[in-house]
C-alpha cells in the first residue's frame, strides 16, 4: 500500500494542499500537532507504524520534509527506520526519493534532505524567537499585560485559547507537562492548570479534541 501522510500543526489547519494528489495513493494519513513531536508520538505516525509491522506498508508520500517534522533528528532516524525496512518515501515538492529504484539509499537525496531538514529545524527555532522578541516588547510597551490580578476567568474561556488547546491536546497524546511546556512556550504552571481543568474535571469544553 502506497500512504500519503499530511501534517498541520494547528487544529484549525487544513490539509488540502499537501492532498493535491491524494489520488494516487491506495491510504491517506494526516495528524495536527507540532513538528517537534517525534514522528512515532504522533496519532498518525502510530498508525503508520502499525501498517508498517503487519507488512502493508509499502512506500510513504509527504509533500515536503518539514511536514515530515521540524526535528532533524527524529527525521533521519524516521527515515532510517524505513529504509531499513526497504521502504521508500517520496518528498513530492522536493521530488526527493530516499531509496533508488533498486531499494538502495540515494547518497544525494540524503544530503539533500540533511540540508532541507537542518533549514526547517531553523525556521521554527526562528519563528519561536519571533514570538518571544514579541512579547518581550510588547510588555516593555505595555501593551502585553496579560489577564489583570484578581481576575476570574471560566474554564470554557481558558479552554478555549488556541496555546491552550495545542497544550491539552499534547497531553491527550501522553505527552509530560515539561515536554508541553517547551512546545507551547507556556508556563508549566499554565500547562498543570490545562491538564487540571481539561482532563480532570467535568468542565472542560467538550469541542476541544484532538484529531
Amino acid at each position: 500500500m502506497k500512504v500519503l501522510y499530511c501534517r498541520v500543526s494547528t487544529l484549525d489547519q487544513k490539509t488540502d494542499r499537501q492532498r493535491v494528489s491524494e489520488k494516487e495513493f491506495g491510504y491517506v494519513i494526516e495528524d495536527k500537532c507540532s513538528g517537534a513531536i517525534p514522528f512515532f508520538d504522533r496519532a498518525g505516525g502510530k498508525e503508520i507504524l502499525k501498517l508498517t509491522n503487519e507488512g502493508i506498508l509499502k512506500s510513504l508520500a509527504v509533500l515536503s520534509i518539514d511536514r515530515l517534522g521540524r526535528d532533524l533528528r527524529d527525521i533521519i532516524n524516521t527515515i532510517h527506520f524505513f529504509t531499513e525496512r526497504k521502504i521508500s518515501i517520496h518528498f513530492l515538492s522536493q521530488g526527493l526519493t530516499t531509496l533508488d529504484g533498486n531499494g538502495k539509499e540515494s547518497p544525494i537525496s540524503k544530503l539533500m534532505i540533511s540540508i532541507l531538514g537542518t533549514v526547517g529545524e531553523m525556521e521554527r527555532a526562528q519563528i519561536r524567537e519571533r514570538q518571544l522578541e514579541g512579547i518581550r516588547l510588547a510588555k516593555m510597551k505595555g501593551v502585553y499585560s496579560g489577564r489583570k490580578k484578581g481576575s476570574k476567568e471560566d474554564v470554557l474561556s481558558f479552554l478555549s485559547k488556541k496555546p491552550n488547546q495545542e497544550a491539552l491536546r499534547y497531553l491527550k497524546q501522553g505527552l509530560k507537562a515539561i515536554e508541553v511546556a517547551k512546545l507551547t512556550d507556556l508556563h508549566i504552571n499554565t500547562i498543570t492548570k490545562v491538564k487540571k481543568l481539561g482532563l480532570t474535571t467535568k468542565k472542560a469544553p467538550e469541542h476541544i479534541s484532538i484529531h
